[in-house]
């Protein structure tokens, strides 16, 4: 059964696969619009989590821009994201299959197939490099 995330893992450290992230993304044409540090945001607010987990939110704006001109819903899955855990000793980066994302909305058109797979493939690029 396919799976509808792509994993990718490393022996670097957390701190360094999250720095090279944001240069990776930018290589790739796309912007980190946010970082979430779910360890710093549930400790805040009293709930132990001792489990480094941050979140990226990235976006190419020309694909951002196609998709959303075909189908403005898909506004709720925007902008992509990018996990960084550390697991077993490995830092891992998982991401949601594009095409998968836009499944959910129905939008199976060549065109959509056509930019999540650019997507896909600039995703898998930018954990890569990471």
């Amino acid at each position: 059964m396919p799976t509808a995330l792509i994993t990718r893992s490393s022996s670097a450290s957390f701190e360094a696969v999250c720095s090279r992230l944001s240069e990776a993304a930018a290589k790739h044409k796309f912007g980190v619009l946010g970082t979430h540090d779910l360890k710093e945001k549930i400790q805040s607010k009293g709930v132990p989590f001792d489990r480094e987990c941050r979140v990226f939110e990235v976006c190419n704006p020309q694909q951002a821009q196609i998709i959303l001109n075909r189908n403005v819903e898909v506004a709720a899955a925007l902008p992509c994201r990018i996990s960084a855990y550390v697991d077993g000793g490995k830092t891992v980066l998982v991401t949601i299959e594009p095409s998968a994302l836009l499944g959910l909305f129905g939008d199976r058109s060549s065109d959509a197939s056509e930019v999540a797979g650019e997507v896909r493939t600039s995703l898998i690029a930018i954990m890569d490099e990471a």
